[in-house]
């Protein structure tokens, strides 16, 4: 395995952090992981007001697990995004107008955080694209009932590689848990532990090779398009007989920008495109889906894109290529 180092520029404001190409969009900040610890309240669950694990706490744990299981590698700090930002306000500044609130009288969380926790010296390439191993998580306030009790809590967690050409992110089934449940920060260590250790990078890498070897032609494309469009359309149980499509309209009309614009991942030109830079263009039209279905949705481009190229190679028929 190529190990390289590589130097992350980013410009500090504060603690919103400005990065040109971040690894999710929508509507997140980037914030520091100083501002989450020291700036940010914790919700409680309001039935027994027991407190939630925080987001710094999240990010903290992840951070000293994933020193354990690599530690010979260095690792990146946080590279955080949160949304759906939660504002409030000190007792003593009940009745004050909003513009005269000074800053140690406003209290914030944040609904909803994602981060990645990056180990640049992992590196592997494809197709001239240098790709490194990160580790990161989602936390979703609102998939929590925080007007109960407290009870076990919500996380996902995932290992996988970033493209460092644009920065998308690939995930597979392999490093992917999306409904890990947990009652105190110390599971959340053995979570990721169980993880990392059955993630296999190498199948995963091999995966992901594989859609450099198949190509689609201009009228495959335009079929696949046009058939993804149809799929909300269909009934429910012929959306039962074919692959999931987990994108919306505006994902798949960047998809269609990319295919014609992108500077990296464009049609060849003979129209052709393949199956590694059609992945590109589903990975980069996912930094536009909220936090909470970031995830799942950059699977959904995995295993889709792997969908076809199996029928390719199988040289079976496939509903959004040529049925």
């Amino acid at each position: 395995m190529e190990l390289i180092h590589q130097a992350q520029h980013i410009i500090e404001d504060n603690n919103v952090i400005k990065q040109a190409s971040p690894f999710i969009e929508a509507n997140t900040t980037k914030v520091t992981l100083n501002h989450l610890q020291n700036d940010c309240t914790i919700p409680v669950f309001s039935k027994d007001n027991e407190v939630t694990i925080s987001h710094a706490q999240f990010i903290e744990k992840t951070m000293s697990t994933v020193g354990n299981l690599f530690g010979d590698f260095a690792m990146s700090e946080p590279d955080i995004r949160v949304s759906h930002v939660i504002k409030g306000r000190i007792p003593s500044a009940i009745g004050k107008p909003v513009k005269e609130l000074l800053e140690h009288e406003k209290t914030v969380y944040y609904e909803r955080c994602a981060f990645v926790v990056h180990i640049p010296e992992i590196t592997q390439m494809i197709n001239d694209n240098s790709l490194s191993l990160l580790v990161g998580g989602v936390r979703a306030y609102n998939q929590e009932n925080l007007y109960a009790k407290k009870g076990p809590e919500k996380f996902k967690m995932f290992i996988g590689f970033k493209n460092q050409v644009c920065t998308n992110l690939c995930v597979n089934t392999d490093g992917l848990a999306t409904d890990i449940r947990v009652n105190n920060i110390d599971q959340l260590e053995d979570a990721l532990t169980s993880l990392c250790r059955s993630y296999n990078y190498e199948n995963h890498m091999d995966a992901m090779i594989n859609m450099s070897r198949y190509n689609l032609s201009e009228k495959q494309f335009a079929h696949l398009i046009g058939k993804a469009r149809m799929y909300d359309y269909l009934s429910k149980s012929e959306q039962d007989e074919v692959f999931d499509f987990a994108m919306n309209d505006r994902q798949i009309s960047q998809v269609v920008r990319g295919y014609y614009n992108d500077r990296n991942f464009k049609r060849a030109n003979d129209g052709s495109i393949s199956l590694w830079n059609l992945f590109n263009l589903f990975t980069e039209a996912n930094k536009s889906s909220y936090i909470d279905t970031f995830l799942e949705r950059g699977l959904f481009a995995d295993e889709f894109i792997n969908e076809l190229g199996n029928s390719m190679k199988n040289e079976m028929p496939n509903w959004y290529l040529n049925n």
